[in-house]
């Protein structure tokens, strides 16, 4: 086990390399000069010029990018083209603020979308399964951002319950966070359905209950967690697209993220800054991936490496 850890660190490393290769050549396709932005409307061109090379833009392409790697390895994100503030100090407490709202997210979209998946696969061609595979439809079809005004228009504006937005405690998680996991509850669901589907045709299933095991054991201890690798799976996968595709819904609810963060970026065309947020979207993706891959031995003795 430790030999397969270390591969697929050593796989991570290259992704990343590979990874922060592209965005850094994707960032530079971007249109507008840069410099031109951070030095103003009406700027002279020595102000300019001057700027340019303070922000080592006058480098070629890979020589620029071999300059920023180096500091990237040493731990300095480096400064923001607009604010001159140090990248690493600004995205601190809004990682966080992402990653608090992610991980609500996925643990509504994990318990819900688990609950909804089992019991349509129970109750396979029923109305309850009907009901289910709608519900699933409209969460995958709903845009976030539609979704996300509904719940402020009818929460926030008509009932008065819930904050339409900013960013504090749990009563302004709850909408950013149901809108974030709308679309992976449908996924999970799904997926959960099918699996249990497949596995509760098992002979081992009808065994269980031949021999008189509870139905409700042989749902959840035989036919859940032989059905876990695939779900385990999406929702690795769910997880690490709530934590780049929270941009939209930080948007909407005014949220303090790194997602709002690198819309703002994108807008002041903040060249490093959009990098940093870029490489942390992907490696973050990575690393749950990585995560998952390990968790299929817990729930799978049989997957053990």
């Amino acid at each position: 086990m430790g030999t397969y850890i270390v591969q697929r660190l050593l796989g991570l490393g290259a992704t990343l390399v590979v990874l922060s290769m592209l965005v850094f050549a994707l960032v530079h396709m971007l249109p507008g000069d840069p410099a031109q932005v951070v030095a103003g409307v009406g700027a002279r061109p020595e102000d300019v010029a001057r700027i340019r090379t303070r922000l080592g833009l006058d480098q070629p392409l890979h020589i620029q990018y071999a300059q920023w790697a180096q500091r990237i390895l040493r731990g300095d994100l480096g400064r923001s083209a607009i604010t001159g503030e140090e990248i690493s100090a600004m995205i601190g407490p809004r990682f966080v603020n992402t990653l608090r709202l992610a991980v609500a997210g996925i643990c509504l979209a994990t318990c819900v979308g688990i609950l909804l998946g089992v019991v349509a696969a129970v109750r396979q061609n029923t109305i309850i399964d009907y009901i289910t595979t709608t519900l699933a439809i409209l969460g995958i079809s709903f845009p976030v951002f539609w979704l996300g005004i509904l719940l402020v228009i009818v929460f926030s504006i008509t009932l008065r319950w819930l904050p339409a937005g900013g960013t504090g405690g749990v009563p302004y998680m709850v909408l950013p966070a149901v809108t974030l996991a709308a679309n992976s509850t449908a996924v999970i669901s799904r997926m959960t359905r099918s699996s249990m589907l497949e596995v509760l045709r098992k002979d081992f299933i009808r065994t269980a209950h031949a021999k008189g095991v509870r139905s409700s054991l042989v749902i959840l201890r035989h036919g859940l967690r032989n059905a876990a690798i695939p779900i385990l799976t999406v929702i690795g996968l769910q997880f690490g697209v709530l934590m780049g595709g929270a941009v939209l819904t930080e948007s909407v609810f005014d949220w303090s993220g790194l997602g709002r963060m690198l819309v703002d970026a994108v807008f002041k065309r903040d060249f490093p800054l959009i990098q940093v947020l870029m490489l942390i979207f992907g490696g973050s993706f990575a690393l749950v991936n990585l995560l998952v891959d390990l968790a299929y031995g817990i729930a799978d003795p049989r997957m053990r490496y």
